[in-house]
């Protein structure tokens, strides 16, 4: 498991994908402090890794990256249980606000290095 603050090469994250899940990378992104952490093989293990170091559980997304995809609309995909918030009005393991998932896109393309 790793904490993402500058960036990552899509190769390796295309590495990580054979040692897991063989075509995806589970990913929790930090929409306040444009971070992210990978390379587990739960989303819950990557929020808890953040938390210890200082995120807020608000701000915590866990979304699939699919580096064989990257550029294309499948490239990221919405779907953790860590999602579920209904304090947050978040009701699915999606993220239901266009607003926070224009950030995670924006901080996964900013992160991600092709």
């Amino acid at each position: 498991m790793k904490i993402v603050e500058k960036n990552i090469a899509l190769g390796e994250l295309g590495e990580m994908t054979k040692k897991m899940f063989g075509n995806l990378v589970k990913a929790v992104i930090d929409t306040e402090k444009g971070i992210m952490a990978v390379d587990a093989e739960l989303h819950a293990d990557e929020e808890a890794l953040l938390l210890e170091n200082g995120s807020k559980q608000e701000n915590l997304w866990g979304i699939n990256i699919y580096p064989e995809f990257f550029g294309q609309a499948d490239f990221i995909e919405f779907d953790s249980m860590i999602n579920l918030r209904p304090s947050q009005n978040n009701r699915s393991r999606g993220v239901d606000d266009l607003e926070i998932r224009k950030k995670i896109l924006a901080i996964t393309n900013k992160l991600i290095l092709k």
